[in-house]
């Protein structure tokens, strides 16, 4: 009997099903992704004409109408502990920039004793979220 010569060791490796593999991880990430970005705790923001900011690496504190507060969608329920970390959260921005997104019917000093946690925290600039008002 004689020896198959044509029969050789397949050297190559198929990537076909890992790309198809990868460009489906893409598509679960990509539709994923914007459902990250939602709130933790829902509000209705105040209407006004803006201009829409640039993207920048920044800290966002939410208030609700009955006084609850989110940094950075996480929920913080014990009050002495949101200085610690808004200025923890503060620190490890480069920009130090702060948003605060007011529901239309929080009180007033609570919204300006979280702006003043921001000085206090050293944050450079300070934003206040608002919807565009349609006209």
């Amino acid at each position: 009997m004689q020896a198959h010569d044509s029969e050789e060791a397949i050297t190559g490796i198929n990537v076909t099903p890992l790309v198809d593999v990868c460009l489906v991880l893409v598509i679960i990430f990509m539709v994923t992704t914007p459902l990250l970005n939602q709130p933790s705790l829902s509000i209705v923001l105040p209407k006004a004409h803006t201009q829409e900011g640039e993207e920048r690496e920044n800290t966002t504190l939410t208030l609700t109408a009955d006084g609850r507060v989110a940094l950075n969608e996480k929920i913080v329920e014990d009050r002495k502990e949101l200085k610690g970390l808004l200025c923890y959260q503060i620190g490890q921005t480069s920009e130090r920039h702060v948003v605060l997104r007011a529901d239309l019917s929080a009180l007033h000093g609570t919204l300006v004793e979280m702006m003043g946690l921001a000085k206090i925290c050293q944050a450079k600039s300070l934003t206040i979220a608002t919807e565009p008002l349609r006209q």
